[in-house]
Parts: C-alpha cells; structure tokens; sequence
C-alpha cells in the first residue's frame, strides 16, 4: 500500500513538473501552444512583423505608407529623373524603412518593401540613391532568397546592374566630357558617369572706376 501510495506520488509530481515547464515554455514562446505546425509558423512571423498601426521615420510613416510612396515615386519618375523634390520625398521614405528594418529586422514584409525602394531609387540618376538600390538588391538576395522578390533580384545581378549619375559640370569652353560606362570590383556592377550640361563662366564684375 506504501509503495502504491508512493509511486501515485511521483507520477503526480512528475505530471506537475511537465505541466510547469510546458506553462513556462508556453509563456517563454507564445506560439509553443498552437496546434498545427502552420498555425505555429504564421505565428512566428505575426511576432516578428510590424503592427499596421506602428509608425517609423521622422514622417511617421506606416509600411504601407512607406510602400505607397516608392510606387508611386517610381510612376512619376518616367524613365529617370534627378528632381530634387522626387529625391526627398524617396529619402523619407528610405529613413522609415531603414527605422522599421532596425525595429522588426525579421519583418517578412520588408521583402517587398526592399523591392519597390529599388524600383524608385533605380530611376534617380543621383549618386546616393544608385547606390542604395544596389545595397537593397543585395539585402533582398542576402535576407531574402526564398522569397519571390528575393529570387528576382537574383536573376537581375546574375545580368548585371548599372548605376547612373550625372558627372560634376564642367566650364563651357573646356574639353567636353562624354558619358562613360566603367567596370568596379564587384563583378556585377557598372557605373554609368554621365556628362553634365557644361557650366557658363561667371561674367566679370564692371569696375566703378572712370
């Protein structure tokens, strides 16, 4: 009878620590107790995807703020355009992805994100934003590669990709510069120089002696 007594016993102990630690484990990863493996994964991303209503950057902008702007950056840009208002409007998008990319770096939307920045910063033939187009292109192959826009920016730098940016004008008169695609390091990136408008010589100032 004791030593009935006593196996009950550790059996109700044991079933009472495994209870504990399932709690705990439950408490520790929110998404331990769902019953699918689906749901559990859906879950995972819920946790680490930005709310809708969570604003990033100085505009505070939502991610579909963010989204919206470089589409539609992208449409009025025609087939490039160095408008400055059209760069800062980018740029303030850019600040909000990168906050929300620091915030939520597993965010599985960013993919998306990533993709359109490239789509309107490729049509800003200004330095800075060549540059970051080609960055996020890497961050999508990088972060993302079972992702669709992941996949596609593969095949594009298996191509090749070529920034564009005007070159410093030069004074009217001097020898005329010409555009130039040149080779780098990096086996999957050119630079288009483009020649600048020269620059007309400051006219001399008229004297006020007689």
């Amino acid at each position: 009878m004791k030593i009935s007594l006593l196996t009950g016993g550790i059996v109700l102990a044991s079933a009472v620590a495994l209870l504990g630690s399932a709690t705990a484990q439950a408490a520790e990863h929110p998404c331990a107790g769902k019953p699918s493996k689906w749901q559990r994964m859906e879950c995972r991303e819920m946790q680490r995807s930005a709310p809708g209503d969570q604003y990033f950057g100085r505009m505070k902008m939502s991610y579909l703020g963010i989204n919206n702007t470089f589409r539609d950056d992208a449409i009025r840009a025609g087939t490039y355009s160095t408008n400055s208002g059209l760069v800062s409007s980018v740029n303030f998008a850019d600040e909000a992805l990168r906050d929300w990319a620091h915030s939520y770096p597993g965010d599985p939307q960013l993919a998306r994100s990533y993709f359109l920045a490239i789509q309107a910063m490729s049509k800003l033939y200004v330095k800075p934003e060549q540059e970051r187009a080609y960055h996020y292109m890497l961050v999508l192959v990088k972060k993302f590669p079972h992702t669709y826009f992941g996949k596609v920016m593969k095949e594009s730098l298996a191509r090749g990709f070529t920034e564009h940016w005007y070159a410093m004008p030069q004074p009217c008169g001097s020898a005329a510069s010409t555009s130039q695609v040149t080779k780098t390091s990096d086996p999957h990136l050119h630079i288009d120089l483009l020649a600048s408008p020269c620059k007309p010589a400051a006219a001399p100032s008229s004297s006020s002696a007689p």
